[in-house]
């Protein structure tokens, strides 16, 4: 069974600030237009949902039940979206930042969902 895609508002906020990063500090050095044409294509490709007041709650249930500090709020803000609108996996090439969540989501890697036997 195929399931939809689902991109958060996070996910393009933060591809926003490594697209318009420039490449010498280690970002993609686009234009704003350059940018702006990505995240449209992406919004068009996955199903967009937007943000809602609730995330906010969840987010602070989830920092402090799994403890966690420093950049790793973020992650947990993907979560929190995640359970507000009851998603229950989530496609990462990270998905060592998403294990200490497991009772929350399921972590799966993009090369996990191809076949590569055929």
């Amino acid at each position: 069974m195929r399931s939809a895609i689902v991109i958060a508002p996070q996910n393009l906020i933060e591809l926003w600030n490594v697209c318009t990063r420039p490449s010498k500090n280690n970002g993609l050095g686009f234009t704003l237009s350059q940018t702006k044409a990505e995240i449209d294509r992406l919004k068009r490709l996955f199903v967009f949902i937007p943000d809602t007041h609730k995330i906010y709650s969840e987010w602070e249930k989830l920092v402090t039940i799994y403890e966690v500090k420093g950049v790793k709020v973020h992650d947990a803000r993907l979560v929190a979206f995640m359970k507000v609108h009851d998603l229950s996996h989530i496609l990462s090439f990270n998905i060592r930042d998403f294990r200490r969540f497991g009772d929350e989501v399921i972590p799966v890697h993009p090369k996990d969902i191809f076949d590569t036997t055929e």
